[in-house]
């Protein structure tokens, strides 16, 4: 029971901090969802707050209208959250607010001579919208103990604000300096413990007015996939086997369009365990299998989160 109650939220909290990373030309970590569970069915009523670590490392690929090559950045980051269940004219729902800040480092070659970047801020906040209009109707606490979930339709909306650090002067940083939204739908089904889940989303970007060298940054939507293969241990324990497929976002300066489509696979695991009746533990990992780009990177990450509210 408990582990239904909370296996929802972490990833959204790992994948905002992805999101929100780096404030870089060509976002290449920006449609790196690995989001397990994130339609399942939870009582309403429900506050949980939320610290997590996240560490990405690797290579990072840029625009080619960027004069920099062989990236390779490593960044840390914490995660400040908080979520809400909701009851949406009796369908399932939440939203959650999300806070990460970064610490990222690292080397390029730019124009043939190696320089490096060291830089901590706050990266984009983020606010997302989700609810189930099938398979999962909003119950109380007492309710949802008879509850059994078998095929679960739903939709979320996220939206990114420009809050990050940003330095138009430097190649390199935290936050956007732009919005975006996501609008995405998900499908979960259960077999017994075994629980599959797929969903579909597009990220839409505004423009970058004040990006590098004061070039007016454009990007083409990123389209994403994503799905994962869920097991539930008892206990509160589940872990999940992930994948994720983007494709898109080709940049647009001053009109003219670069050829840096995405095209990228990664692959990745979560384990999701309880500590006592209101805090569980959220481990996660992913890495890169295929990159059209050459950002190939690898992520880790921990998350603590605490949970009070309604017949607790």
């Amino acid at each position: 029971m408990f582990c239904r109650l909370v296996e929802c939220f972490f990833s959204h909290f790992a994948r905002s901090t992805i999101l929100a990373i780096l404030g870089i030309t060509s976002s290449p970590v920006s449609a790196t969802d690995m989001d397990p569970r994130a339609y399942s069915n939870i009582p309403i009523g429900l506050n949980f707050l939320i610290a997590g670590y996240t560490n990405i490392k690797g290579n990072i690929a840029f625009a080619p209208t960027v004069p920099i090559t062989n990236a390779n950045l490593e960044t840390h980051s914490s995660v400040f959250a908080y979520v809400r269940s909701l009851d949406f004219w009796g369908k399932s729902g939440k939203v959650d607010i999300i806070i990460p800040e970064a610490w990222l480092s690292g080397q390029a070659e730019v124009l043939g001579q190696q320089k490096s970047r060291d830089v901590v801020g706050f990266a984009d906040p983020m606010a997302r919208l989700y609810v189930n209009l099938y398979g999962a109707p909003a119950l109380a606490m007492k309710e949802f103990a008879s509850y059994k979930q078998d095929t679960i339709v739903g939709v979320s909306l996220a939206v990114t604000a420009p809050g990050g650090q940003y330095d138009q002067r430097k190649l390199v940083n935290i936050g956007t300096n732009r919005w975006s939204i996501k609008p995405e739908i998900g499908i979960s089904k259960a077999w017994g413990a075994l629980i599959t889940e797929f969903a579909a989303g597009m990220y839409i970007f505004t423009d970058n007015t004040q990006s590098f060298m004061k070039n007016t940054l454009e990007q083409k939507p990123i389209y994403n996939l994503q799905g994962h293969l869920i097991y539930n241990f008892g206990m509160g324990i589940w872990a999940a086997f992930d994948a994720n497929y983007y494709t898109g976002g080709r940049t647009i300066q001053d009109n003219i369009m670069d050829a840096n489509m995405q095209q990228n696979w990664r692959v990745g695991g979560t384990l999701s365990f309880p500590i006592t009746k209101q805090n569980s533990i959220k481990l996660n990992g992913s890495t890169g299998i295929y990159s059209r780009t050459g950002s190939n990177f690898d992520i880790i990450g921990i998350a603590w989160q605490y949970r009070w509210g309604e017949g607790l």
